[in-house]
């Protein structure tokens, strides 16, 4: 049989179907009602229009429950998937984590031109050099130049690997 070969009550069941949606759907809208109370409602207007009977409109009312809780069912798991993927701490997990690669990142880059710029500033003794002070790697002992030298030993240590400052 197909769908248009379909009894008469079956296409009438539809309609009221339809019509029992629509009616709780504009009573929910005006916000008054629980979607219970609406579905009452809905049910017993269509029952009183005496177009259709108490028990069509009933198992219409079953059937609408029915599957209003099935799309309550999936609408409250997208929201809980929703929730999951956006839950705070997972959120914050993985800002944190990102800021973290960020800052190591930073940090190591940091550390090179750190390195580079020490080993710029390194003088050793033979070298020749600007004014400025030297300042011993080892003890600490500042010598300090007015005009450009060959740098001596340390006068302190004798070592002969000095700090540039200006």
């Amino acid at each position: 049989m197909s769908d248009q070969e379909q009894e008469p009550e079956k296409h009438e069941d539809v309609g009221l179907y339809q019509k029992m949606a629509d009616r709780a759907a504009e009573i929910l809208a005006d916000g008054k009602k629980t979607l219970d109370e609406a579905l009452k409602k809905a049910r017993e207007e269509m029952a009183a229009g005496g177009e259709y009977s108490r028990e069509q409109a009933e198992k219409i009312s079953a059937n609408l429950r029915r599957d209003l809780g099935e799309v309550g069912k999936k609408a409250k798991n997208a929201r809980n998937a929703v929730i999951e993927a956006v839950e705070p701490h997972r959120v914050v997990a993985g800002v944190q984590s990102g800021l973290s690669k960020l800052l190591t990142s930073a940090a190591d880059l940091l550390s090179e031109l750190a390195g580079k710029s020490e080993e710029a500033l390194e003088y050793k003794t033979g070298e020749v050099t600007s004014p400025g002070t030297l300042t011993c790697k080892d003890c600490g002992k500042e010598m300090h130049f007015k005009a450009t030298v060959r740098i001596p030993p340390c006068s302190q240590c004798h070592k002969t690997v000095f700090r540039k400052s200006y």
